[in-house]
């Protein structure tokens, strides 16, 4: 029998019942520790990744390339599906495509596609403006294409809307994605809780919810997201937050000027990047 692949088995997800939660991950080692923790799916996230990878802001200046063979890094790192963000698909319709295709051939199972104006910027930020509904809807629509000629992946549709033209424009844009033929569906930054349950009841898709500490979207427990209707729940910079604060706690001490926070032990460390299995596997082939 062969292999089932990364979209076929977050199809599998999106059909059963419950919410699905999703720590975002920046790298392999973040993404194989949130599979080792449990969790079924992630999602690589385009703030994360230009802010470890480049250390610039969310704001279009990480290129197609850069996120492109950082997602495949991350897809050989885990078995576990990863959903990954292509921000506008980087250009017009066909780039749209050639995004598409190139995150299948990386191992993703989705890709993000948004209908920001280039340069893009992170969702819960000032300053962003999205393209006219039409361009939108066509830049669903190649994806969706591309999809449907061969490349093996979900495409989950998103749109800022909600915050330059108001949240009826983005309804109605959440709306057409879905009827264009998207599989997953992302109205981006909702304001209340009312907002976030009008929009899972228009939307004929799964949505997904993005909860992030301190933005403009209210901060609800998955069973809480599950019960207003979402069907995918992510976290975008949970873990990136946490992992800076552990490093400045730890540069802090190492500077004299606090006590050392607890580390994780050498052993375990070996552990999580791989030595074990390594050498298990290496012990194979010695005389």
């Amino acid at each position: 029998m062969s292999k089932r692949s990364p979209a076929t088995r977050l199809r599998e997800f999106l059909a059963e019942p419950g919410i699905v939660t999703m720590p975002c991950c920046f790298d392999a080692l973040s993404a194989r520790l949130i599979e080792k923790a449990g969790f079924p799916v992630t999602f690589m996230s385009g703030f994360a990744v230009a802010a470890t990878r480049l250390a610039v802001p969310d704001t279009g200046l990480i290129s197609y390339g850069e996120v492109l063979d950082q997602g495949r890094n991350i897809c050989d790192a885990v078995s576990i599906p990863v959903i990954g963000d292509g921000d506008t698909g980087f250009g017009n319709a066909m780039n749209v495509k050639r995004t598409v295709r190139g995150y299948a051939a990386a191992g993703f199972a989705s890709v993000m596609i948004e209908d920001q104006l280039a340069p893009k910027r992170c969702g819960h930020t000032e300053g962003k403006q999205v393209v006219p509904q039409a361009e939108a809807v066509a830049r669903v629509r190649a994806a969706c294409d591309a999809r449907d000629e061969g490349a093996d992946i979900l495409i989950l549709a998103r749109t800022d809307a909600r915050a330059t033209d108001g949240f009826e424009e983005a309804l109605e844009r959440a709306v057409a994605f879905a009827e264009m033929g998207a599989d997953i569906v992302f109205l981006e930054a909702p304001h209340s809780v009312e907002e976030m349950r009008a929009s899972c009841a228009a939307v004929p898709a799964p949505t997904m919810a993005n909860m992030i500490e301190g933005g403009a979207t209210p901060v609800l427990a998955p069973r809480d997201l599950e019960d207003i209707g979402y069907k995918l729940v992510a976290y975008p910079v949970t873990l990136l937050e946490a992992a800076v604060d552990a490093m400045k706690r730890a540069l802090s001490a190492l500077d004299g000027h606090g006590t050392m926070p607890p580390l994780v032990d050498f052993d375990e460390l070996k552990r999580v990047v791989g030595f074990d299995d390594y050498d298990t596997e290496a012990a194979l082939y010695l005389d």
